[in-house]
């Protein structure tokens, strides 16, 4: 008895059976009966079924996004753009942001899905664009599907000037309301004192601006510096989700230095405070012009250098608001009020200086003239 081994390659749908077939005959067997034996094996049970084939699945694919995942200071006003290896099927699954923006996600050239938010992203904030797969994801016309979910992540730049106004007016830190239609602010108050209006520069980040941040930074626990970085910006998107407002109000001190001197407080639209003050005398004048409140305290020693040269050491001053460098308002003991008599800052009785401390703010600002 001889054994001998035959191999046969079978190709079906792409898949390559090597079949190794074993078998004994005599020697005396005919080349006509190996023959038969093969020709018996193509044709039995032992080939290769259709429901055994494999065929692999064809898959949708990003082929391009922009902008591109981990991008850093992207423009407020970007829109996302996603483009697939096929066309679109007209009732596709979307992809998700988060947090959520408001917007609308638009099929266009076919194969690409295009997001226009509603508004300018919100500056210095990071979004997660979620890209579902899987036969409920987004589809072809053919129904082809992405492999597997995807994700991208985008961090926004700063904010605007006008963004920044635009949200502290609704956050009640202006005296302004801003008109998305017009794009223009109006002012809340029927009576608003003219050296605040000559103030107000939209889409200009002066003092009244600074201000306005400082109040905010303050209300919220921030470092008072007038800076709008992105502590300030986190700080806003908070208060703007959870609707907090300012409850303090809008203040604003004139400092008149016409005889007799006076200091006027405005709030919320009305004069409702007056009391006669005191500024530099003509050697250490208080200087004109428009400042923000930036140190508070109820009592404190106030150290400094007279004209003449000679120290002062003034301990227990009630009621002071640093608003220009060492001048402020405060309250000092004189026999009179209503004429230069400090070396630069504004004085006031210890009552009315109490009053105006309870009027007053981080922020508010102080019009000396």
């Amino acid at each position: 008895m001889i054994k001998r081994i035959f191999t046969y390659a079978l190709l079906s749908a792409g898949l390559v059976a090597v079949l190794v077939i074993t078998t004994s005959f005599n020697s005396g067997q005919s080349k006509a009966d190996m023959i038969h034996l093969a020709s018996n094996f193509n044709n039995g049970t032992s080939k290769i079924s259709e429901t055994d084939k494999v065929t692999k699945p064809q898959f949708l694919q990003l082929v391009t996004s922009t902008p591109i995942t981990g991008q850093t200071n992207v423009p407020l006003n970007t829109d996302i753009s996603l483009t697939f290896s096929k066309p679109l099927a007209a009732d596709t699954a979307i992809p998700v942001l988060n947090p959520p923006v408001s917007g609308d996600w638009t099929v266009v050239n076919s194969d690409t899905l295009l997001f226009t938010p509603a508004q300018q992203f919100f500056p210095f904030s990071v979004i997660t664009v979620t890209i579902p797969g899987g036969v409920d994801g987004i589809k072809s016309v053919n129904s082809e599907y992405l492999a597997q979910t995807q994700t991208m992540t985008l961090t926004f730049t700063d904010g605007t000037v006008l963004q920044l106004q635009q949200y502290l007016s609704t956050l009640n830190y202006l005296p302004l309301t801003y008109n998305s239609s017009t794009g223009t602010f109006s002012w809340n108050y029927a009576s608003v004192p003219s050296s605040l209006q000559a103030l107000w520069q939209q889409g200009v980040y002066n003092e009244m601006t600074k201000a306005a941040v400082m109040t905010f930074e303050y209300q919220n626990g921030l470092a008072v510096d007038g800076i709008a970085g992105q502590q300030v910006w986190d700080a806003i998107a908070s208060d703007l989700a959870s609707n907090k407002q300012n409850t303090f109000g809008y203040s604003y001190v004139m400092v008149s230095k016409v005889l007799p001197e006076n200091v006027q407080v405005w709030h919320n639209g009305q004069i409702v405070f007056n009391t006669l003050a005191n500024t530099g005398i003509p050697q250490a004048p208080t200087p004109n012009g428009t400042f923000a409140i930036y140190a508070r305290y109820t009592s404190t020693t106030m150290k400094g250098v007279n004209p003449n040269g000679t120290p002062y050491d003034d301990p227990n001053i009630p009621w002071v608001s640093y608003f220009n460098g060492g001048d402020a308002l405060h309250g000092f003991i004189r026999a009179s009020y209503g004429f230069p008599q400090s070396v630069g800052c504004v004085e006031m009785p210890f009552s009315s200086a109490q009053t105006v401390f309870g009027l007053t703010t981080y922020g508010t600002l102080v019009t000396v003239s």
